[in-house]
Order: structure tokens, then C-alpha cells, then sequence
């Protein structure tokens, strides 16, 4: 937690008043023992109802005092924690948007996002507690040792020895609780993942009647944590009684030797009991101890886990050219100089040197069967990821030298499954271009096919709920075709994006974008050899190789795979035609 330290700086005031309001409520409960000897040695002893009364009078003042100092603590430390877990959450996040798909691929999104949750909550409410008890809980258990040592030497030491004994067990246990909680929270990731998959998948789920089987599936991984977390709280539950014991076996040794002091006139009646009351003092405030080092172990767990988000430094590292500005006259929209890509931890190559040349205005059509690398060549485009050898040039410059938001500027991808946000058609429409005017919406609209789609929901106002559940995969494919052509890119990569919609609605997509885009780069990406047909060269993947390039006629006569996927679709007369 201690390298979260700098969440804390401009709220400097909150770390102090904190502590200090507990630290103040600590001594006014060290003075309570004090006046309870004073009554029992002087007014008791003597009779004296005034004197009682008056110091019964000053208790019940000093107990309003410790709450309403005890209030004030509270709000600064809970005001402190909230402050610092919306800071790490957004600073978390802000730095989870800068890395690679690479990166997000090995942490797991499904461990980031227990991280950005769980993990910092379970660090804000640590945090909380430690602003909380750090101060005030040692300041009472030094303070009752302190006191017993001015009282009597002797009831001292034992106060001592039990308390030293007490702390030492505390952090023994501390130490194997900590991992213990870090396991579980690395078990709580599967557990997310398990929840996402099949919440997202649930029609799938129930279409292959797997519901026993997940059921079954996630009871499994759901008792992984509880196990774990068992056998952390078998640990933690062991502190307490332990605690109880040592101290108590303190009481009764104080209590022991205060029995003889009393008798030999060292030690009067009310001194026996202060002693006695600051041993029960320093027990409760070792049970919170052990309830703070419990709660550190997990936050101290917790905050491991999001500083190794925060050390996984980008393995990108963004150009410094603007992708318009500098681009080559005459330089091709894109090109591809023997590229080749390796997935991590892949057993094999994605892409295997890859060449070609895009001039603005042209059409690219790439297929191949399925793993091909047809998806893995639009990634490097897009630069999610970076090719492992070879270059991939947009206007001429390679894309590692350019700003990844000047190069999503020129270079726009619809993906096969597109994704929809909560919102409005027309909010979604607007991530393409933030300025677009409505008629601008509506002219994309009406490239990608989707008119209908509008006018059948009401207009660009119409609600779109979460992940764009209240439209079709067509409908949402025709959508985020629209968003993207809302941005006029440069280039336009179609991967697959037309795979929900009929042959017709296919066909007129492509000549709108063809009509409305006459200027623009596009790469088509697709199984369907009539997609692609008519494109101005098409590229032919098999196994991430690149086994042909050229127009349809060309590589009927040249490529034997891409014969082969026309024969596969078309019949001989149309494959000619």
C-alpha cells in the first residue's frame, strides 16, 4: 500500500485531523482509569457524596466529549478513504486505456476488471480503518503499559510482557493471512470471468441446455475462494481467542501481584482497579489491532495486485508524427513491407511475410478460410498490435512513428461483432465524429444501409440499451458501419462487418461506400468470394502465407486456394462471369 502513498497528496489535512481527533480520544479514554481511582481512593474512602458526584459529573462530560471527537475523527478518515479510492480507480483506469491489446490480453480482462472493483474497494476500506485505529489503537496500548509502569514497576512488566506477546502473535499471523488473501483475490478473477462469459452468453447457454453444466462449472470455482478464504479466516479466527487468553493470563497476574501491594500498603484499592481497567483497555484495543492487521493483510493483497497494473508498463510506445500531416505525397494509403506476426505465447506464426501496396481510392479484398490471419492483418493496421518483423506504412509512414489517435483518424475498422453502447442512436453515431451534424449522421446512415433501422426506432433519438441488446446483429452491424463512416477516414477496414446482413443489403452497402467513398482506401475482409470479386486486387491468405494477390480473374488462373474457395461458392459459370 505504500506505493498508493501518492493518492494522498493534496489532502494532507484529512491524513492529520484523522489521527489526530483519534489519537485526542485516546488520551481522554487513558485519563478515564485515573478519576475512577481518585473516586474509589478518596470519595469512596471517605464518604464524600459531593466528591463523587462531581467527578460522576466530569466522567459523563468526557464521554461526550470522546464522541463527538470521535465523530469528527471518523468523518475526516472516511472522507480521506472515499477521496483516495476514486482517485486510484480513475488513475487505474486512465492507465488500463493506454495499454496494447497485448497487455490486456496477458493481464486478463477479467482479472482487471476484479482489480479496478474489488480490489480497490477492499484498499479504500483498509485505508478507512487504518486512519482510523493506527494511531489510537498502539496510543492506548502504550499508554496502559506507561501507566501501569508509573503505578507499580512490577504490574508493569506483566502488562508488558503480555502485550509485547500478544502483538508479536498478531503479526505472525498477519504474515500468512496476507498471501492467504492474495490467493483469493486471484481466485476471485476466475470468478468474474466465469459471471461475465455467462451473463454475455446466456442465449448460447441455454440454446446448448448447459445451464447444470455451468451451474456445476462455477459452484466449483466459487468454492476455490470459499476454500481460500476458510483457510485464511481459520487463521485470523485463531487471534482472537489467543489474544483473549494471553491477556486475561496478564490480568491474572496483575491482579496476583496487586493483591500483595495492596496488602504490604504499596498499592491502594483504586490504583488496583485503574490497573485493571487500563489491562482491559489494552485488550480491546488489541482485538482491533488484530481486526486492523487483518483488514491491512487484505488490503496490502488487494494493492499488490493493482500496483502490478500500474508497474505493466504500454509495449507500445506512441509515435510522435500526426498520421494527416505527415503524410508522403504519393506514398500508397497503405503498405504491408514483409510483415510477419507471432501472437504471444503462440506456438507459431499469424502472419508470414505479407507485402502489398493500397493506393487512395482502391479496394483491397482479403480472404481466406478461418484462422487464416485475416483479422490478425486488420490489428496491425489498426496498430493493436505491432508486427514482429517487416513494416506496415500508412501514407507512407510506419505506423510505430505516428500518434495512435492521429492514425485512428485515417485508418477506421468495423469489426464482425460490433459493440453498441447505452445511450442514444445518435451518441453512439457521434463516437465516429464528435462534431457531425445530424444531417452528417443521417448521410452515414444512409451509406451503411441502415435508414430503416433509424426511421423503425424513432429517429437518431432513440434509445439504444446496454451492448445494443434491442437491436438485431444486423441492425447493429449497420450501425457501427454508420459510426465509422461518420468519421471519413482515410482508409476503412471491414472485417467480416457485413457477415449478418442478406446478400441484397450486402451488395448496395458496397456500392454505397464505393459511390460515397470514391476517394477513400478499403479493406474489405470477408468469406465470401462475392463480397470480394469485385475488389481492385484481392488478397489471398492460407495459414497467415500469403499465396496470392491480384484481381479475381488473375488469381483464378494463378492461385489454386482461391479456386478452390470459388468452387466452394460459386459454379463454374459464375465464378467466370
Amino acid at each position: 500500500m505504500f506505493k498508493l502513498r501518492r493518492y494522498l497528496r493534496g489532502h494532507y489535512l484529512e491524513c492529520v485531523l484523522a489521527p489526530t481527533f483519534k489519537g485526542l480520544e485516546a488520551i481522554l479514554q487513558l485519563i478515564v482509569p485515573i478519576v475512577m481511582s481518585q473516586v474509589i481512593d478518596i470519595g469512596i474512602a471517605s464518604g464524600d457524596s459531593a466528591y463523587i458526584l462531581m467527578h460522576a459529573g466530569s466522567l459523563v462530560l468526557l464521554a461526550f466529549f470522546c464522541y463527538a471527537v470521535a465523530i469528527v475523527a471518523q468523518y475526516f478518515s472516511s472522507k480521506l478513504a472515499a477521496q483516495f479510492g476514486a482517485a486510484v480507480r480513475d488513475d487505474l483506469f486512465r492507465h488500463v486505456m493506454t495499454l496494447s491489446r497485448e497487455d490486456i490480453d496477458r493481464i486478463g480482462r477479467a482479472s482487471l476488471v476484479t482489480r479496478m472493483t474489488n480490489d480497490t474497494q477492499q484498499t479504500q476500506d483498509g485505508l478507512n480503518l487504518f486512519f482510523r485505529l493506527i494511531l489510537r489503537s498502539p496510543f492506548i496500548i502504550v499508554g496502559s503499559v506507561i501507566a501501569a509502569f508509573l503505578v507499580d514497576g512490577w504490574e508493569g512488566a506483566v502488562l508488558l510482557v503480555s502485550t509485547t506477546v500478544t502483538v508479536a502473535l498478531i503479526l505472525f499471523f498477519m504474515g500468512i493471512t496476507t498471501k492467504r488473501y492474495r490467493k483469493t483475490q486471484r481466485a476471485l478473477d476466475d470468478v468474474q470471468l466465469k459471471c461475465s462469459e455467462n451473463l454475455e452468453g446466456a442465449r448460447v447457454l441455454r440454446a446448448f441446455c448447459r445451464e447444470g453444466s455451468e451451474i456445476s462449472t462455477f459452484h466449483e470455482v466459487s468454492g476455490t475462494v470459499r476454500d481460500l478464504q476458510l483457510s485464511a479466516g481459520d487463521l485470523s479466527v485463531m487471534v482472537n481467542p489467543l489474544t483473549y487468553l494471553i491477556v486475561n493470563l496478564g490480568l491474572i497476574g496483575l491482579l496476583w501481584v496487586g493483591g500483595l501491594q495492596v496488602n504490604i500498603g504499596n498499592l491502594t484499592q483504586g490504583q488496583v482497579v485503574a490497573l485493571a481497567s487500563y489491562v482491559s483497555q489494552a485488550l480491546v484495543e488489541l482485538l482491533k489491532l488484530t481486526w486492523l492487521i487483518t483488514t491491512i493483510a487484505k488490503a496490502q493483497g488487494c494493492a499488490t495486485r493493482i500496483n502490478e497494473v500500474f508497474a505493466t508498463k504500454p509495449t507500445q510506445v506512441d509515435g510522435e508524427l500526426d498520421a494527416a500531416a505527415s503524410a508522403i505525397a504519393g506514398a500508397p494509403a497503405v503498405a504491408l513491407d514483409d510483415v510477419s506476426f507471432v501472437y504471444p505465447d503462440a506456438a507459431g506464426e499469424s502472419l508470414s511475410h505479407v507485402s502489398l501496396k493500397l493506393e487512395d481510392g482502391q479496394t483491397l479484398g482479403v480472404i481466406g478460410g478461418t484462422g487464416s490471419g485475416k483479422s490478425t492483418l486488420a490489428s496491425l493496421l489498426m496498430r493493436f498490435y505491432d508486427a514482429t518483423s517487416g513494416r506496415v506504412l500508412v501514407g507512407g509512414q510506419d505506423v510505430q512513428n505516428l500518434t495512435q489517435q492521429s492514425l485512428r483518424q485515417e485508418v477506421a475498422l468495423v469489426e464482425q461483432g460490433p459493440q453498441l453502447f447505452s445511450g442514444t442512436i445518435a451518441s453512439n453515431l457521434r463516437w465516429g465524429d464528435v462534431d457531425a451534424t445530424d444531417d452528417e449522421l443521417l448521410h452515414a446512415v444512409e451509406t451503411a444501409q441502415a435508414a430503416d433501422v433509424v426511421e423503425g426506432k424513432g429517429g437518431l433519438a432513440a434509445e439504444v440499451e446496454q451492448f445494443g441488446r434491442n437491436f438485431s446483429g444486423g441492425q447493429r452491424q449497420r450501425l457501427a458501419i454508420a459510426r465509422t463512416l461518420a468519421r471519413r477516414p482515410r482508409v476503412l477496414i471491414l472485417d467480416d462487418a457485413s457477415s449478418a446482413l442478406d446478400f441484397a443489403t450486402d451488395s448496395k452497402l458496397r456500392r454505397a461506400i464505393r459511390r460515397d467513398f470514391a476517394d477513400s482506401a478499403v479493406v474489405l475482409i470477408s468469406q465470401r468470394v462475392a463480397a470480394v470479386r469485385s475488389a481492385d486486387q484481392i488478397l489471398v491468405l492460407d495459414g497467415g502465407r500469403q499465396v496470392g494477390l491480384g484481381t479475381h480473374e488473375e488469381l483464378l488462373k494463378s492461385c489454386e486456394v482461391y479456386r478452390e474457395i470459388c468452387d466452394s461458392q460459386l459454379t463454374s459459370e459464375e465464378a467466370h462471369r
